[in-house]
């Protein structure tokens, strides 16, 4: 015979629950070394030297109040700038600066130069420029001046796009960020109307760009120029950000931190 099962049976101790384990994210730079990049460095300096020697001549040889209006130049300077603190970080293993920063110093740069290809310097196109590539001077420019109105237009648009496909992580670009980077051209192009509307009537080169030129066109016209203009700039932005992240990785490196992951054996 078997025991009879009691009526009441006593309640069993809870089995205690392990502790929860609180995240501790680990930072890459902790495990994976941080590397050198000379070669990189060099290069951005070379097109930092190139872009503010060719801001540089137009400073020197032309009008620099002039100069220092156009949108190429503005962002010559700001590209230059960037390169070279991106150079800096490179040489010396540090992290590279923020995307916000190096995407915006891209994009301004190639925007200078399509809209110099695809409007001013494009003379089936109702805005191209009559005058000179130089964005200083008045009349025709010097060799060294074309010279330099090449570089910012062509070269170093190019240059740049180089440094970023070749020399930069993919995916870092984010589409947040493609907005803000118009604020630029949008303060910009406050400046530029209001720069012609204080600049006397028969100032040479008052309004900058054609298709910026209220004098010609009026203020609607202009400012529904400015807003095709500001949503090609944008879809470029978008189109920066999408290719960012659909292009392969050219900086990846493998790392040795002293241990090597096997696969299973069995």
């Amino acid at each position: 015979m078997t025991a009879p099962i009691p009526r009441d049976i006593p309640d069993l101790p809870a089995v205690p629950s392990p502790p929860a384990l609180l995240p501790s994210p680990v930072p890459a730079a902790a495990v994976l070394p941080r590397v050198r990049r000379p070669l990189t460095a060099v290069y951005r300096l070379l097109v930092a030297s190139t872009a503010l020697a060719a801001v540089i001549v137009e400073l020197l040889l032309g009008s620099p109040s002039r100069a220092l209006a156009h949108f190429t130049v503005q962002s010559g300077i700001l590209l230059a700038l960037v390169l070279t603190l991106a150079a800096r970080r490179a040489w010396t293993a540090r992290h590279p600066l923020p995307t916000a920063l190096t995407g915006a110093a891209l994009l301004y740069v190639v925007i200078s130069g399509l809209v110099h290809h695809l409007l001013l310097a494009n003379t089936a196109n109702p805005f191209a420029l009559p005058g000179p590539v130089s964005p200083s001077a008045p009349a025709a420019p010097t060799v060294w001046q074309t010279a330099a109105g090449h570089i910012l237009h062509t070269a170093v648009p190019i240059a740049a796009a180089l440094d970023w496909l070749l020399l930069t992580a993919p995916g870092r670009l984010h589409l947040r960020q493609a907005a803000p980077w118009l604020l630029y051209p949008l303060a910009y192009l406050v400046f530029s109307l209001a720069r012609g509307a204080l600049l006397a009537p028969d100032a040479p080169a008052r309004y900058l760009y054609p298709f910026l030129d209220v004098d010609r066109h009026g203020y609607r016209s202009v400012l529904g120029n400015a807003l095709l203009l500001g949503l090609a700039c944008y879809a470029l932005a978008v189109l920066l950000v999408a290719l960012d992240h659909l292009r392969p990785n050219p900086v990846r490196h493998r790392s040795k931190t002293g241990f090597r992951l096997q696969p299973p054996v069995g």
